[in-house]
């Protein structure tokens, strides 16, 4: 099916494909359109329009896509434009690839620098939560905050997870009281994706984004496995299951659940320092969402209820104990999260290229905990929503979005007796404007303006831009500004393991950074097969930052707004290629020079190394029966606050060096289920003496929270995947 529109050869040639079943006529993202004979050649943009020089070899254009039948078009001279369907590819009943897709890959037309994270990456390592799931990603650091509670935190871009949002289906979540802790409570085996977004990000999901922003994708009901059932154990004494059921009841209607339990007990000490290795710990889990997919609309409505129970601190406490002192020192953390959410979308116009969007969440998150004699308790209530416009008023070229937002959080905490209130109100507005030189230039410039309840009008201005130097090199560029509202008792409270007294100044304001960056990504062809390379720049620097000093005082930690200068600028770059089929491998190094200043002095950041470098490799066998894969990280020196000021038994070195991290795992493939057994931190490296004063918890001296690496070491573990898929249509 072609229709060509002729007018006066311009020496290119412009276009649309999209699915020739299809009477709109939606577009085909990322065909292939190339001039027979020659290397010449380009992919369509998210629309399916493009842009390709002529050559004078040939007038012949071949236009390709996975499951449909590739078709060749002879091109006019005069011929400006075409539009051309494609039919889908019905000659087979099945076929049979010997090589695999790359776990992640980079977003080829997103303008911002993203990466996304599949399920076969997630599957590479023991992935049994988000905080697991970034082992062989070279952008994203996952680290233990303490060698008490088990509670781990991003790093992106060198700066702490605070300062990455993170999203569930672009819905906020990971924030105020889950921040500490709510890394482990997205199950591995639910996710479908998970995308990595460096910098400042789209103005559509808020001002929060500084470092960049993570947005998981959970399984979905039409798409997912009828039955998915997972096992795993290791041998320091973690069990878990996991579970996912999806059920379609009519054309457009579906439902699924999703079930996880998890039972820790090892009570392992390898360093003898009398402390767990790891917290003991009990959690429960279960979504059900439901998805009603009409043509030209959408209703995505789910519940979500977590309760775990996190017992940590010296073997001599039994969990559940409240004598804390007597018996040892101890920690309990009871967590409970209930969240509701709908999404509701509607398309307008023949061409649907008029649509409007509605998401609503609402999240109860309650906290009892106390940290040997040392007692927290917190609750948050939360509402998000954010209504969207989006019309393309000229297919292919321009893209309007705007919307409202409206965010509410309540915070009611108590720290031993002192009661402390927080009630945030931030109704807001933005547009976003998007350009598309189909598929060579893709600019996006957005602003919105957001009313805070305690800080004023926030403005937060964001452009991104994607320009194609060529089919095989890609630059971006983006810059923009975030602000970011501390809470400090949720965002912090696993600092409570420690003797430090916590002193916040009163006057707190929001925290404001600037962000800009730069990355080029190319496609070199070598002896028939391809390397991807990236290399990029990041900076990043605070106006506002609420430090959190660790060095005015070993024995306290305080929080009080920047005055001086900090920043991070960060290099990386990252090659990878499948030089023979089922053989991916991934290298990568990053540079991060993170300063800020603290009683007056500008000085490296705390706690993070200087630099990172991976190697993945991963092979699957010629007839997918059996995977190995494996990781090697290099991970570089740095700084740790000074201790010199305590006895000479509890001081610990201004510095650490560098140290390796690897990680393998063999997997075997049947019909129905998966076989699947590894080894983490394979050398079995770990921070000596993490914990100061480990002896005498209730001393002055007590410090949990000076952790640069791994404080467990070697575990061998296993798991079961039994998978009924879906009937092939």
């Amino acid at each position: 099916m072609l229709f060509a529109r002729s007018a006066m050869g311009q020496g290119k040639i412009e276009g649309h494909v999209y699915d020739g079943s299809d009477k709109d006529k939606l577009g085909l993202p990322g065909a292939n359109v190339y001039w027979a004979g020659t290397t010449t050649g380009t992919s369509t943009n998210t629309a399916g329009y493009f842009t390709l020089k002529r050559v004078r070899q040939t007038d012949k254009l071949v236009i390709t896509f996975i499951g449909y039948k590739p078709d060749t078009v002879t091109v006019g001279k005069k011929d400006e434009w075409i539009n051309h369907g494609l039919s889908e590819e019905n000659r087979l009943r099945e076929v049979v690839v010997s090589g695999k897709a790359p776990g992640s890959h980079l977003n080829k037309l997103d303008p911002i620098l993203t990466t996304s994270i599949t399920g076969a990456e997630l599957r590479k390592a023991a992935c049994c939560n988000l905080s697991e799931s970034f082992e062989t990603n070279a952008s994203v650091d996952v680290n233990y905050t303490d060698a008490a509670t088990g509670a781990r935190q991003i790093q992106l871009l060198g700066l702490a997870g605070i300062y990455t949002q993170i999203l569930t289906e672009n819905i906020p979540s990971m924030f105020g009281l889950a921040t500490a802790y709510g890394l482990s409570f997205i199950p591995g085996p639910w996710m479908e994706s998970i995308q990595v977004s460096k910098g400042t990000s789209s103005v559509r999901n808020g001002y929060e984004s500084i470092a960049g922003q993570l947005n998981i994708e959970y399984k979905k009901p039409a798409t997912s496995e009828k039955v998915y059932l997972n096992g795993f154990v290791n041998d320091a004494g973690r069990k878990e299951m996991n579970a996912n059921c999806s059920l379609l009841l009519s054309k457009d209607l579906s439902t699924m659940v999703m079930a996880h339990a998890e039972l820790h007990n090892g009570g392992q000490d390898h360093n003898h320092d009398g402390f767990r290795d790891e917290p003991d710990v009990k959690q429960y889990h279960f979504i059900n969402r439901w998805d009603y997919l009409p043509s030209k609309g959408n209703i995505r409505l789910g519940i979500d209820y977590l309760e775990e129970q996190r017992a940590g601190g010296q073997l001599s406490y039994s969990p559940g104990a409240k004598d804390t002192w007597s018996d040892g020192f101890g920690i309990l953390i009871n967590t409970k999260r209930f969240n509701a959410f709908s999404k509701t979308g509607l398309m307008f116009l023949k061409d649907r290229s008029m649509s409007i969007g509605w998401i609503n969440s609402y999240t109860w998150h309650s906290q009892n905990s106390f940290f040997g004699k040392r007692e927290y308790d917190g609750t948050q209530n939360s509402y998000y929503s954010n209504l969207l416009y989006q019309w393309v008023p000229s297919p292919g070229k321009s893209t309007i979005d705007a919307g409202l937002s409206y965010k509410y959080d309540n915070y009611r905490e108590t720290l031993d007796s002192t009661l402390f209130l927080k009630k945030e109100v931030v109704p807001g507005a933005f547009v976003q404007y998007s350009y598309t030189d189909t598929a060579r230039v893709t600019l996006v410039a957005g602003i919105r303006s957001d009313f805070h309840n305690i800080y004023g009008t926030l403005i937060t201005p964001r452009v991104h831009l994607r320009y194609a130097l060529t089919p095989r090199v890609t630059f971006r560029a983006s810059a923009g500004k975030g602000f970011r509202s501390g809470n400090i008792l949720a965002e912090n409270s696993y600092l409570l393991a420690s003797s430090r007294q916590m002193i916040i100044s009163g006057d707190l304001r929001i925290e404001e950074a600037n962000n800009y960056g730069a990355s080029i990504a190319a496609r070199i062809p070598v002896a028939g097969k391809e390397i991807k390379v990236t290399g990029e720049y990041f900076r990043t620097w605070f106006i506002n930052q609420i430090i959190a000093d660790l060095d005015a005082d070993v024995h306290q930690v305080r929080f009080y707004n920047l005055t001086g200068r900090s920043f991070s600028h960060i290099y990386q770059v990252e090659m990878s290629a499948q030089p023979v089929d089922g053989l991916d491998l991934l290298a990568a190094w990053r540079w991060n020079d993170v300063k800020m200043t603290t009683a007056g002095v500008l000085q490296e950041k705390p706690l993070i190394g200087k630099y990172k470098g991976l190697f993945t490799a991963s092979y699957l066998s010629r007839l997918r029966k059996w995977q190995y894969d494996y990781t090697f990280q290099l991970n570089g020196p740095g700084r740790v606050p000074s201790t010199a000021s305590n006895p000479l038994q509890y001081r610990r070195d201004n510095t650490f060096g560098s140290f390796v991290i690897m990680n393998t795992q063999v997997s075997r493939y049947f019909k129905k289920f998966q076989l699947y057994a590894g080894v983490e931190n394979l050398l079995n490296f770990t921070q000596k003496s993490p914990v100061i004063s480990a002896e005498d918890p209730f001393s002055n001296y007590f410090d949990s929270g000076l952790i640069w690496g791994p404080v467990i070491g070697r575990k061998i573990y296993g798991g079961v995947r039994f998978i009924i898929n879906r009937d092939k249509k």
